[in-house]
């Protein structure tokens, strides 16, 4: 009985210290958003840099925030493979997910993001893994 308190406490612990808040890597993509912001603005041929530059951004995000609870490569621990979750989930339908949260899926900001920014960049990336 006591051996499976113990296990049940520690596995919480785990769990909500994973989903914990980073205040660094979410000022640090902030500073990102706003380079994007400015390079886009002086030259009207970075609309395609900028895409590419939000995918960067949500993949970076997606392996800082979800890996202690996906693997380090997104194949899945504690919740599922997300390697192909674009072929199964629209764009729309990870962003719900994302903010609304869903079976142990915490919702934001518990999941570690804490923008729309964030959350339409990783939800953007994960559709096109297929």
């Amino acid at each position: 009985m006591q051996k499976a308190l113990l296990a049940l406490l520690l596995g919480s612990a785990l769990v909500l210290g994973a989903c914990g808040n980073n205040d660094d890597n979410n000022s640090a993509s902030e500073d990102t958003k706003t380079t994007e912001n400015t390079d886009n603005t002086a030259n009207d041929t970075t609309t395609d840099d900028k895409a590419t530059t939000a995918n960067a951004d949500g993949e970076k995000i997606a392996k800082e925030k979800c890996i202690s609870c996906h693997g380090n490569d997104l194949t899945g621990a504690m919740g599922p493979d997300l390697t192909k979750i674009g072929s199964t989930l629209s764009e729309d339908e990870i962003k719900n997910i994302l903010n609304k949260g869903q079976g142990q899926m915490p919702a934001k900001p518990a999941n570690g993001l804490q923008s729309d920014d964030e959350v339409n960049a990783v939800a953007k990336w994960l559709s096109e893994q297929k």
